[in-house]
């Protein structure tokens, strides 16, 4: 069973190597942000808001609120009714491990823990799932180290 990317998942060994950060989001068109905020002070506002300006589709993941940027809010990603092709996390790394197993049951192609976020086992189950991997990095300082824009 392939993920996406083109690689075998469920446990099995990767037949081809994990996607870099940039072309993650090269080929990204959907990112889901778990744990977006509509305080215009945190980055968890910020980098999504970023995304969106410069041509990405967001949907927002938290649980206490109806919209973030304008945009529907939903509980949890198994709420989400449509493909995602990154799973973008903004919450503590304890929390990082039980949304990398719900970005697997989904089926995304990959995740993505933001700067400051590592978690040794989240990577584990990312890599068992066949998913790609990111953590400790920022989405819009990726996004424009590469001067990447989505054309919609």
């Amino acid at each position: 069973m392939t993920n996406g990317s083109g690689r075998v998942g469920l446990g099995v060994t990767t037949l081809d190597p994990m996607r870099s950060a940039q072309q993650i989001l090269t080929e990204a068109k959907v990112i889901a942000v778990v744990g977006a905020s509509r305080d215009p002070s945190k980055p968890a506002h910020s980098v999504p808001l970023q995304m969106i300006r410069h041509g990405w589709r967001i949907i927002p993941v938290n649980p206490f609120v109806a919209q973030v940027f304008g945009v529907k809010a939903y509980r949890t990603l198994a709420d989400i009714d449509e493909p995602i092709d990154l799973v973008d996390i903004f919450r503590p790394a304890r929390d990082a491990v039980d949304i990398v197993r719900q970005a697997a049951a989904i089926k995304a192609p990959a995740v993505w823990l933001q700067s400051g976020i590592v978690s040794a086992e989240a990577r584990r189950i990312a890599e068992e799932a066949g998913m790609d991997y990111v953590e400790d990095r920022c989405l819009a300082v990726e996004r424009a180290i590469g001067q990447l824009s989505r054309s919609s």
